[in-house]
């Protein structure tokens, strides 16, 4: 043993040019739950990233000098390492996976990866609350539905999250990598904070955040019955802790750039109603285009007159993604051969590009929240 131990010596050193930063332990596990608890109350570990938030799979957990990422996966497997470098191709000399002669395997991987993004594949999509919910459990016991069955794809994620407890939030100080994401509170309200945007403040029905990438946050309570409308993009993005940067951060920086987008805070009862893009309804914008250089819009659509609108012109678009909302009210929505789709409040639709489309049937107290990326400002093609 002692000969082993002296020989170690002798293995060449990780190259100075492609240093490694981190490594952490591969276990694979057929039930997260469980096997996330034993971890955390038995033996102590810290969670590090959870996700997918709203159907939690894959946790990242840190304790005793050891980081471990546990994942689906047959137990019975032989044992992995992941290891992050500067340039993994290069360590490997061409290869991202390496084997010890025990069977270990050796993943190598980049250490700030770009973000992965699933290719366009749009599709018509209606889910309606009434008939299609199914909550689950998600991230800090939060409860998620999911609005965007389907994901396009796997390119965007809705979901419709609510507290149903008043009081403190068991939340920590973390971030997400994400192309889009944004918060608008639909029910009761909640206190957040953010990365150099000041104090905590209270967001409130009606409200709406963007949380531009990376952006260090925290959910600290809510009530009233907390409902908010989450969407991101991409759908499975890393949910990870931050356990070194304080919030609040004692700055205030509402121009900081994060990941080439601005943190946005939209209050109802300050907002300025517009025109819409398409005529007989009015719109307050919550600010998120001009905070993204046009990769996204978000608006809440209302009609303006008081007998609602009957019917618009049929139209087309060619966005990534034009989703929407029912807040309140109700509306018809008609997609060229397809039946009409009655929506209520709750419900959400997704229209692809190229398919013609109208809302008719559009009631007086109808209030529809509107996300398109990218942001569409102008009428839509007849």
């Amino acid at each position: 043993m002692a000969d082993l131990l002296d020989a170690s010596d002798d293995f060449p050193a990780a190259p100075e040019s492609q240093p490694i930063h981190g490594a952490l332990v591969l276990l694979p596990c057929t039930e997260l739950t469980p096997t996330l608890e034993f971890f955390t109350r038995r033996l102590g570990f810290k969670v590090d990233a959870i996700f997918p938030a709203d159907s939690p799979a894959v946790a990242v957990l840190s304790a005793h000098g050891l980081t471990v990422r546990l994942q689906p996966g047959d137990p019975a497997a032989p044992g992995r390492i992941r290891l992050s470098c500067d340039d993994a191709l290069a360590f490997g000399e061409g290869s991202t996976e390496l084997v010890a002669p025990n069977g270990t395997v050796v993943e190598l991987v980049d250490v700030s990866p770009p973000l992965a993004l699933p290719p366009v594949a749009q599709s018509l999509m209606v889910a309606r609350l009434s008939t299609d919910a199914q909550w689950g459990v998600g991230r800090a016991g939060m409860q998620y539905r999911d609005i965007i069955p389907g994901r396009q794809g796997g390119r965007f994620i809705g979901s419709h999250i609510r507290i149903a407890t008043d009081g403190p939030v068991p939340d920590y100080v973390h971030h997400h990598k994400v192309r889009f994401q944004m918060i608008y509170c639909y029910r009761g309200w909640t206190r957040l904070v953010y990365e150099d945007q000041g104090e905590a403040f209270v967001l409130r029905a009606g409200d709406c955040v963007l949380q531009p990438p990376e952006i260090r946050h925290r959910v600290l309570e809510s009530g009233d019955g907390l409902e908010v409308i989450e969407l991101g993009c991409p759908a499975d993005h890393e949910t990870s802790a931050d356990r070194l940067t304080p919030l609040p951060t004692g700055r205030v920086r509402p121009e900081r750039d994060f990941g080439g987008q601005r943190f946005v805070r939209h209050e109802v009862a300050t907002a300025t109603w517009h025109p819409w893009r398409l005529g007989g309804f009015e719109c307050r914008d919550i600010g998120i285009g001009a905070a993204t250089a046009g990769l996204a819009g978000v608006r809440v659509v209302r009609p303006t007159s008081s007998e609602g609108v009957d019917h618009t012109p049929p139209s087309t678009h060619g966005a990534e993604f034009v989703f929407g909302f029912v807040l309140e009210g109700s509306m018809e929505l008609h997609v060229e051969d397809e039946a009409p789709f009655a929506l209520t409040a709750g419900d959400t639709f997704v229209v692809p590009a190229g398919a013609v489309h109208s809302f008719q049937q559009c009631s007086p107290d109808l209030e529809l929240l509107d996300v398109t990326l990218p942001d569409l400002v102008d009428v839509l093609s007849p």
